[in-house]
């Protein structure tokens, strides 16, 4: 998001417009905090902050219990995005120590800023937890979508990551391409149908994402060294028969 709103601030209620705001912001900061932006995450802060010296003077301590529940609300998406929560509880412990102490604007901004860093950073500390869940939770999705025309970048923004990062994470987890991914899920679930149901190929072809009958045999026969009609029939010789309802199983 690029563009802010303007916030009308109510003459004696600002604080409630305040904090719908930072809330209306809530989702962007959240995704940026968990694909590790830093950038989008501090602008988002700093346009919040904005907002909150916009108040007026008499703001000291109910400014203070808005800044608390952002850092509550950054604290969360740092868990989710792999930092350790004993980290996190250590460090929320730690900021109401410092928050109590501070009634000066420049020291609220580079308090809360300072209190992002350190969550980035315990997240950091956690690299190999992070991207192990978020290419298992990638990986998932893909294997759920594989009968659509599903993009890296799609794919991407559902783990919470760029895509980029993404593909990085793809290639350093797996050693493979995003591409080569998908084609082998795809692969792989026509394998299952071929070997489970009656399906036609065109049928397989169309569940498992292909554009057409063509091109599914022309990958799958790359894939297996075997026609798709020749790897059912092999694993009919092989006593590997369909059900006669030609349903592929529950997932």
């Amino acid at each position: 998001m690029n563009d802010f709103p303007s916030v009308p601030l109510l003459e004696h209620r600002p604080y409630d417009r305040i904090r719908e705001f930072y809330l209306y912001q809530e989702p962007a900061l959240l995704a940026a905090i968990q694909r590790g932006d830093r950038g989008e995450a501090i602008r988002i802060v700093n346009h919040v902050l904005v907002h909150i010296y916009s108040a007026g003077q008499e703001r000291s301590d109910l400014l203070k219990g808005l800044l608390l529940e952002l850092v509550v609300m950054i604290s969360r998406a740092a868990v989710e995005a792999g930092a350790a929560q004993a980290d996190v509880l250590g460090m929320n412990f730690q900021c109401i120590t410092e928050l109590a102490g501070i009634d000066d604007d420049e020291q609220l901004a580079q308090w809360l800023r300072a209190t992002l860093e350190r969550m980035f950073a315990a997240m950091e500390r956690q690299e190999d937890f992070t991207p192990s869940l978020m290419v298992t939770k990638a990986l998932n999705y893909m294997r759920e979508n594989l009968q659509r025309d599903v993009t890296r970048d799609e794919i991407a923004r559902f783990a919470g990551i760029s895509p980029s990062h993404f593909s990085r994470l793809l290639r350093e987890r797996t050693g493979r391409s995003f591409t080569d991914l998908m084609r082998q899920c795809r692969v792989d679930l026509a394998s299952e149908l071929l070997l489970r149901t009656e399906q036609s190929l065109a049928e397989i072809a169309g569940a498992c994402g292909f554009c057409d009958q063509s091109y599914f045999t022309h990958v799958f026969q790359q894939a297996k060294q075997m026609t798709p009609r020749q790897f059912r029939e092999a694993n009919k010789t092989n006593g590997a028969k369909p059900p006669s309802n030609g349903n592929a199983p529950a997932p």
